[in-house]
């Protein structure tokens, strides 16, 4: 009887033991998932705040180059008096290209979704003059302000402005930021 009385002498000892070393094993491994938590949020949070004016920024140039980039604002910025129907279309063309190209890094800072959007625009505007270019009589012969003109007769027969629906994505998508 001496050996289960040891037995269960040493169990008393061991089992209360087990119950407190596993306890704090949990205890312990609950607050370091805790704090992995906390350090992931901290880093995201320090991540949002770097990147958030960059997104905001990203935003704002794209909204430069819509604006930039609608018939109406081209036209009246690239003047078309003195220059031919073909240097006129160049011009605008060129211009267009141009400004897309400036901005195509700030395709980082937003959805596939919008940036599709904006290039579907700058495609649209393109379309537009183009367009307008063939629809004139003799394209060679013509004044750069019957292209203007033509262009102009688009978009009031349309009743669209072809940036506009990207224009208004970029902004629901900046406004979501806050």
């Amino acid at each position: 009887m001496d050996t289960t009385a040891y037995i269960f002498d040493l169990l008393k000892i061991i089992l209360p033991a087990l119950i407190v070393a596993g306890s704090i094993f949990y205890l312990i491994q609950q607050y370091l998932e805790k704090e992995q938590q906390r350090r992931l949020i901290e880093l995201r949070l320090q991540s949002s705040k770097e990147t958030l004016p960059l997104r905001l920024q990203a935003y704002e140039r794209v909204t430069l180059l819509l604006e930039r980039i609608t018939p109406n604002n081209l036209l009246v910025r690239l003047n078309s008096s003195g220059q031919t129907a073909p240097e006129f279309h160049r011009l605008l063309i060129s211009e267009i290209r141009a400004e897309y190209e400036h901005n195509l890094s700030q395709q980082l800072y937003m959805s596939a979704e919008t940036w599709a959007q904006v290039k579907q625009a700058k495609e649209s505007v393109l379309t537009m003059i183009n367009k307008a270019y063939h629809a004139l009589p003799t394209p060679q012969h013509a004044r750069g302000t019957e292209l203007a003109k033509r262009v102009l007769e688009t978009i009031i027969a349309d009743e669209v402005d072809p940036t506009e629906q990207a224009l208004n994505s970029v902004k629901r998508e900046a406004s979501s930021l806050f």
